[in-house]
């Protein structure tokens, strides 16, 4: 992480140039705090809390945020403390994580004592599972057969239903363990299915198992359908309850 980190300061030091003391926050987020970033499928999230954001703002911000992108990673999120606020209950699963993982770069820990009602938590859990199946299938159908890009597709798409495995743990009423392979492993345990596939993407990602080793056909087939079986399950058990 010493590149990254190099690279984060130099960030921030084109925010807070920009912004002055319009700036009151910038935090990391995501896999690089985890422990799990990796260079190839992972980016350097960051969330800025500005005291003002208008159009004059976002001008300011624009050619940092221009730069970042060159760097290979998303424009940074910006909100003003009470958007962020009120924006707690719309976003649980992605405030969750902020809170629970992250690592402030700039200014104020507003995260710490950010209040996220879990009334829609487990609301959002069951949509952003569908919308990700449905979003997933889409995009497979339109890869004309490659298996490399079939490849690329799960190893791009296995962050976010990673996350939103956790969540389903969260959400069902058990503990969520930090490593990636661990949540797959406690949820297949909890709701039946067959984890090799996400196991598979995994050691890919981790640079332990060579891409050609990689039997596309098949690990889409176990992927599609533990991807399935959760969304099944986690809809059929919370609205048991």
């Amino acid at each position: 992480m010493k590149g990254a980190d190099s690279l984060l300061k130099e960030l921030v030091d084109r925010l807070a140039t920009a912004l002055g003391s319009d700036l009151k926050s910038a935090v990391l987020y995501g896999s690089a705090v985890t422990g799990e970033f990796h260079p190839r499928h992972s980016d350097l999230n960051v969330l800025c809390v500005l005291e003002r954001l208008g159009a004059d703002e976002l001008e300011r911000i624009r050619p940092a945020a221009r730069w970042w992108e060159t760097k290979g990673h998303p424009a940074p999120l910006v909100f003003t403390l009470e958007e962020l606020r009120r924006a707690a209950d719309l976003f649980a699963i992605e405030l969750l994580d902020m809170k629970a993982r992250h690592r402030v770069l700039f200014g104020e820990d507003f995260l710490a004592n950010l209040e996220v009602p879990m009334s829609l938590h487990r609301i959002q859990v069951e949509r952003e599972l569908r919308t990700n199946l449905v979003r997933l299938r889409q995009r497979y159908l339109g890869l004309r057969g490659d298996s490399r890009a079939a490849l690329l597709l799960m190893l791009r798409s296995l962050s976010s239903f990673l996350t939103l495995f956790r969540h389903a743990l969260l959400a069902l009423g058990h503990p969520v363990p930090e490593s990636g392979a661990t949540v797959v492993d406690r949820l297949g345990a909890l709701l039946g299915f067959d984890p090799s596939a996400c196991h598979t993407l995994l050691e890919v990602r981790a640079g332990k198992r060579p891409e050609k080793g990689v039997d596309v056909s098949h690990t889409f087939r176990f992927y599609l359908q533990a991807i399935e079986h959760v969304t099944r399950e986690v809809d059929r058990r919370l609205e048991a309850n």
